[in-house]
């Protein structure tokens, strides 16, 4: 019996070319969306996949949601936390609410759809947990310090929990993107993105489908990856 997996953010950008990559590596996926109606329904009409609608940054709902899906498709046994929001601001003047909305869409998340999952995948002696970072969590970003403090914080979840959970078989690992292809980066003003891939060594953008690939080698390894966090940048950002 296929093994269910549950993406956050997963109806769109890197988060739906995960969710198909799942999909197509044989898993029965839901993906988890936020807010827009519309994209969900297209995304679930064009590729077969299961929907669901909460809100990451609100514990009860992602209580929920967990406890419908393993009613409906039995128990997740693959999380991937993807779901993410930028509110971007030099920190001067940066409002509470641009800080406060990010770290909870963002960081807080990753406690609300984890938690619900954890005892389970202890108690079963399995799971695949896959969190997705950024380039701007490894070097931080002008601009971007809600973000980059949020997606620094996924980095060091992610090897707290992979210590807590490696002798009950669940690993626990961390993507961290570059600048990805997606329609939110390529709608950026011509002259700009051509000075963002200037910045990359390869000389291009990702596509989304390289990180999906990545989730999957991650999901089906065997397990002594754990606690890492794979970097997919195009050499633009190295670290030891």
């Amino acid at each position: 019996m296929a093994k269910v997996a549950l993406v956050t953010g997963g109806t769109r950008g890197i988060g739906e070319a995960i969710s198909i990559s799942l999909r197509d590596a044989g898993y029965k996926v839901v993906a988890n969306y936020g807010g827009n109606d519309d994209a969900a329904a297209a995304f679930k009409e064009k590729t077969g996949i299961d929907i669901i609608k909460f809100d990451v940054a609100d514990h009860q709902s992602c209580a929920e949601a967990v406890a419908k899906i393993t009613e409906e498709h039995g128990a997740v046994e693959v999380l991937v936390n993807n779901a993410g929001i930028t509110r971007d601001s030099f920190f001067h003047k940066m409002k509470p609410e641009q800080w406060r909305e990010v770290i909870a869409t963002d960081l807080d998340s990753l406690f609300n759809c984890t938690r619900p999952v954890i005892e389970g995948m202890r108690e079963r002696g399995f799971g695949r947990i896959v969190n997705i970072s950024s380039i701007n969590g490894q070097k931080g970003q002008a601009g971007q310090v809600n973000y980059s403090a949020a997606k620094a914080g996924v980095i060091g979840f992610t090897k707290a929990l992979a210590q807590e959970g490696a002798n009950k078989g669940i690993t626990v690992n961390c993507i961290a993107p570059g600048y990805i292809a997606t329609d939110m980066v390529t709608a950026i003003a011509p002259e700009v993105l051509q000075k963002i891939v200037s910045q990359i060594p390869v000389g291009r953008l990702g596509e989304a489908e390289e990180i999906g690939r990545v989730v999957v080698f991650l999901v089906e390894d065997q397990g002594f990856i754990n606690g890492a966090t794979i970097s997919v940048n195009g050499t633009q950002y190295l670290h030891g």
